[in-house]
């Protein structure tokens, strides 16, 4: 604690104007200087980013960002002293240092104050598994009801994140990213890896971790929303495309448990006609827990799994896995690492070597996650994986328990070594480095197969490693329904785009009666209608199975509801690829928080039940029961049934500063209005756009059953719009090389005309070189003919 209260002292003389800092330094990139005591680096990145290092004076260290990959970019600025400020200026950003205290502030070019540091940074004394180092602190001042966002996926059910406190570390259902943006178009990555405790309240906006050799974080000026996502990816890494059948349908639960179970999930899809892409494999495929992640088809009842693999591509369709960041004692990979160092002593699930519930601790398992820092460990990993499951063609992989699980908490278990340190100075970087190496890893030896990952955890940068992330084992409600749409957005906004929940929530305790229950049948529709608008769509859970027919069948309410969501889905794919392209080609966004597209609004700044998919449409999920009605009972035994005698309402907000079509009737509505919905169990509220160009697919099976030659187009008047509509080979790595096409599509309202032009990108083999697009105008009160557009690559405009 001396170092607190000298450093406090020495900055409290400084404000008294008693001390002076000393003269700074000129950098390539930046300045130094030294103020109050503390060490201060200014380093430009680009003229909107900067990195902020504070450290006590005369503190040496060294540290690679496990997050940032960029490196800095000649940038030109200015340093000049400017009264009690130096400031240093580059084209688009002013950052202004006190010389008497070190506080920081950031304004834009043109002096629009942005952030500002409320005083010099604390550092405490830390003994971090024997090392000697710091507990690092930096608070900042926000501006009365400025709304933030980010922090990673959290289960508080807010959009903005004001009034919280929150320590952020990797949870089952919580994955943390020490990234906030502000709804005046900044972003700042505090770039620290221990838990940190974040705090907002009247006096102060603060980041707070346990180690830390020095204060590091990225001050990132977008202007926008997307800007400031453009500028984390700058910094952290770009998206990488996912195969087009990852935006299909996912089928899964917790857990089929045999070989034929699984290939008979896909059977009876197709044999129902109900589209399905993907089915997933859960846990224990490799028999006991003592051989826990073997990643080998060990069980007596998965007997082949070459076999497996091959019916299911037989019927179109993919296998995607569970694989797990920890090792049973019998494991090979067990066997290989743990003389080298490469296990964690702590507790961690199974807990039991016996797979009976509750776990018998008499019988311990022994898994122990391994050490993801280490590289050595990362490729003992790949190398297993790729022998058991990759070589026999799998076609993703379901990374669970990435953050890692861990049970029984000693406060000695942060001690455990690893590569880079204690485990403690690492911990919420953990899935970052074991998705990573995975990603890694495929990428070495293949470009014909896209990696696919699903894993339950992540941290600033993952998006660069192909991963879509869940929300991990949520329970069945409707608040906890609610809750994921700020999740996912939140999520979204510190630049990681892919993103899903578990479709009916994970956990039925709420529910005894199962999917005998009506209520948990209208809840598991709606969660499957908000599913159909995420950037992956997966039905799973435990207690009991999701598959359409546990729902009904053909011709009642429940199941044809989620019949129809599903094949809608499925039409939206040229869109929903469309925009994947957007995300990694313009660092865009899928899930986009209102605030994204309409800031100027702040009646959507804290909007937590409506978001945008993509550009065009606006997703309203139903978030209440309406058709179940109590007979006996209450509370968990309840005896419901169902009831769709009368037609539920949700009231939905319009977005000002557009106006919006009504996507099941066509009704054109102003925006700056709440409107009154009726939403019987097979309508979600959904909203298009003015001036939205959206395309719509053929009826499938799996997404690539059939060409898109023949694509339906609507327009939607009222404003003018732009859509580019893209396609690639589907799963592969040659649009990387250029092997892409893009066609842009451009609406003029005044003029009533679409301009398709010319076909963009390099083309790839199997392109359509002459199709049809069906082009038809959307417009209250008017019902306008089918225009059929005969499309061979060629600009070719259209009059409507």
């Amino acid at each position: 604690m001396r170092r607190i209260f000298m450093l406090s002292l020495f900055a409290a003389i400084c404000a008294a104007g008693q001390l002076r800092a000393q003269d700074f330094s000129r950098t390539e990139q930046g300045v130094t200087t030294t103020v109050g005591g503390v060490d201060i680096e200014v380093r430009f990145y680009d003229p909107s980013t900067v990195r902020i290092v504070k450290s006590p004076a005369g503190h040496n260290f060294t540290k690679q960002s496990l997050s940032v990959i960029a490196t800095p970019k000649a940038t030109e600025f200015t340093a000049r002293r400017s009264g009690s400020a130096l400031r240093i200026e580059s084209s688009e950003l002013r950052v202004d240092v006190d010389t008497r205290s070190g506080a920081i502030a950031f304004r834009s070019r043109g002096g629009k104050a942005l952030l500002r540091e409320k005083a010099a940074p604390t550092f405490t004394d830390f003994d971090d598994a024997g090392d000697a180092t710091f507990s690092v602190k930096q608070s900042f001042v926000l501006e009365p009801g400025e709304a933030i966002y980010g922090l990673g996926q959290l289960q508080n059910g807010q959009m903005s994140q004001r009034g919280v406190t929150k320590r952020l570390i990797q949870g089952n259902t919580e994955d943390v990213v020490t990234f906030i943006q502000s709804v005046k178009g900044y972003g700042l990555f505090w770039d620290n890896y221990s838990p940190t405790t974040f705090t907002d309240n009247e006096t102060e906006t603060s980041f707070d971790s346990e180690v830390g050799e020095c204060v590091d974080y990225y001050f990132m000026w977008g202007g926008t929303a997307d800007g400031v996502v453009a500028g984390m990816r700058a910094l952290t890494g770009d998206v990488p495309m996912f195969p087009l059948w990852a935006y299909g349908f996912f089928q899964s639960k917790e857990r089929y448990k045999s070989q034929a179970e699984t290939v008979n999930i896909v059977r009876r899809y197709r044999e129902l006609g109900v589209p399905l892409d993907a089915v997933i494999q859960d846990w224990q495929y490799w028999g006991s827990n003592y051989l826990w992640n073997a990643m080998e088809f060990l069980h007596e009842d998965f007997p082949d799994g070459q076999r497996m693999v091959d019916d299911i591509h037989g019927m179109n369709a993919r296998l995607v896995i569970s694989i797990w960041a920890s090792f049973g004692p019998m494991t090979k990979q067990f066997r290989a690492m743990e003389p080298r160092g490469m296990l964690l002593d702590m507790g961690t699930w199974p807990q039991s070597g016996s797979s009976k519930w509750p776990p018998n601790r008499d019988y311990p398992s022994g898994v122990k996650p391994y050490d993801a820092f280490h590289p050595e460990a990362r490729d003992i990993y790949w190398s297993h994986l790729k022998e058991g499951l990759f070589d026999l063609g799998l076609d993703g992989w379901w990374m669970d328990s990435t953050e890692p699980d861990h049970l029984d908490f000693r406060p000695s278990d942060m001690d455990n070594p690893t590569y880079l340190g204690s485990f403690r100075k690492v911990r919420n970087a953990y899935p970052l480095m074991s998705v990573g190496g995975v990603y890694d890893n495929q990428r070495r030896v293949s470009s014909d197969k896209r990696v696919f990952i699903l894993t339950r955890s992540a941290f600033a940068g993952q998006q660069r490693y192909g991963a879509n992330t869940w929300t991990g084992d949520v329970q069945a409600t409707w608040d906890v329904l609610r809750r994921q749409i700020p999740a996912g957005l939140n999520f979204s906004l510190t630049g990681i785009p892919h993103w899903n929940s578990d479709i009916g929530g994970f956990f039925l305790g709420s529910y005894p009666r199962r999917l005998e229950d009506p209520d948990y049948r209208e809840l598991y529709t709606r969660w499957l209608q908000f599913g159909a608008f995420t950037p992956m769509m997966r039905s799973h859970g435990a207690d009991a199975p999701r598959e359409i027919w546990q729902f009904g069948q053909k011709g009642e309410p429940v199941y044809d509801a989620i019949e129809k969501f599903i094949n809608l889905r499925y039409s939206l794919l040229p869109y929903i690829y469309s925009t994947s392209w957007e995300v990694s080609a313009r660092r865009g966004s899928m899930m986009r928080a209102l605030a994204m597209d309409f800031a100027d609004d702040k009646a959507v700044w804290d909007r937590a039940d409506q978001y945008m998919f993509g550009s065009s449409l606006l997703v309203c999920p139903v978030l209440e029961p309406m058709y179940s009605r109590v007979e006996s009972g209450e509370g968990r035994r309840a005896i419901r049934r169902e009831d769709f005698s009368t037609v539920g309402v949700r009231e939905v907000y319009l977005p000002k500063g557009a106006d919006w079509y009504d996507f099941w009737s066509g009704e054109r509505l102003a925006g700056g209005q709440t409107v009154s919905r009726e939403v019987p169990i097979d309508v979600m509220p959904l909203y298009v756009k003015a001036g939205a160009i959206v395309p719509f697919g053929p009826r499938v099976q799996w997404a690539q059953e059939k060409p898109w030659d023949d694509l339906e187009v609507r327009v939607y008047a009222g404003a003018d719009g732009s859509f580019v509509l893209y396609e690639d080979e589907g799963d592969n790595y040659n649009y990387e090389k250029g092997s892409y096409s893009e066609i842009a599509f451009g609406w003029n309202d005044r003029t009533r005309t679409l301009t398709i032009g010319a076909r963009g990108g390099e083309g790839f083999e199997g392109m359509i070189g002459r199709r049809t697009f069906r082009v038809t105008l959307v417009e209250q009160g008017q019902s306008n003919p089918v225009q059929t557009v005969s499309y061979d690559g060629n600009a070719t405009t259209v009059k409507l």
